[in-house]
């Protein structure tokens, strides 16, 4: 075969795979626009260098927002969170609250114009540089966000609720920073997922501590129990106002180390998220959670978090 006729060849399987390629990230991606750098561009222009220390390192940290009714959902403690795990990695937050607003208002708009439910993903790394674990002196920060669609448990899993699976928590000492390495979250939520669980619910001295992306409650005798705020686990944003609300309802509610005894003997087992906000958990490790359904305790919390939603969208809450 002649070489031209081989180069000619090449070029049009090249052609076609990238034109797969492109089909293939357009149904995965189903957002009008990003925010990357400074700029809104099509998700398909927008492209990250892979001397990036997130890419190489993981260096960086993440935020999720819910949106509801084109109204950022508590964006303050967010943004403090994000601060938070900023200042944990030595990483200087590159806006201000306006600055994180206006972003955020803008892909709302670019997205769906507010209507429904979203969901803004946010991520900051310490930028590109050349391969070094030290951090670099002069590099900028890479800046990304996004907002999709909302998607919530589906309503069988409200009503049956869900199977999780208890894993032991090997995961580094600073959980607390919400850091895009999650590699350990990865694999513990991967091995839920191949033994038919939602959830792997994580264990570290006989003690639990948080699921692999979620924060975990539990009910024992009419008490409303979470473990408390420390090193190992995320401080949730939707956990906190579970457990306003319950409070505000005069809900019997502590935040209290779990034991694995106390966690397998509950009535019932809870997982809270942005995504997930309350979702029942009624098989642990194949054996049945209290009656072996979502209880009372859980509708009546239920109950109350789409109540504040509403009133969120209506401008009665913030």
């Amino acid at each position: 075969m002649k070489q031209e006729n081989i180069i000619r060849i090449l070029c049009k399987n090249l052609l076609e795979f990238q034109q797969a390629q492109i089909l293939n990230r357009r149904q995965i991606i189903s957002m009008q626009c990003v925010y990357l750098n400074g700029k809104i561009l099509p998700p398909d222009q927008a492209f990250v260098s892979p001397f990036d220390r997130g890419f190489i390192f993981g260096d960086g940290v993440y935020e999720v927002i819910p949106v509801y009714g084109g109204r950022l959902f508590r964006l303050k403690r967010h943004l403090q969170r994000l601060e938070n795990s900023l200042n944990a990695i030595d990483l200087m937050n590159p806006m201000g609250a306006d600055g994180w607003e206006a972003v955020f208002s803008q892909l709302i708009k670019e997205n769906e114009g507010g209507n429904g439910d979203l969901s803004i993903y946010l991520q900051i790394t310490r930028g590109v540089a050349a391969r070094d674990h030290a951090f670099p002196i002069d590099a900028i920060p890479t800046v990304f966000a996004y907002a999709e669609k909302l998607k919530y448990p589906d309503r069988s899993q409200l009503a049956s609720g869900v199977a999780a699976v208890t894993l032991p928590d090997t995961r580094w000492m600073r959980c607390d920073i919400k850091a895009i390495c999650l590699l350990p979250n990865v694999m513990m939520r991967q091995q839920a997922v191949e033994q038919g669980a939602a959830e792997a619910i994580l264990i570290r001295d006989h003690y639990v501590t948080e699921g692999a992306a979620s924060n975990v409650f539990i009910v024992r005798r009419g008490r409303l129990i979470t473990p408390p705020k420390g090193p190992f686990i995320l401080p949730g944003i939707t956990r906190d106002l579970v457990l306003e609300l319950a409070r505000a309802d005069n809900v019997d509610c502590i935040e209290q180390a779990v034991s694995e005894a106390d966690f397998f003997s509950a009535d019932e087992i809870w997982m809270t998220s942005s995504t997930k906000e309350i979702l029942p958990i009624t098989r642990v490790d194949g054996r049945q959670v209290g009656a072996g359904k979502p209880g009372p305790l859980h509708a009546r919390l239920y109950a109350l978090y789409q109540e504040y939603k509403q009133a969120f969208r209506a401008g009665r809450a913030e």
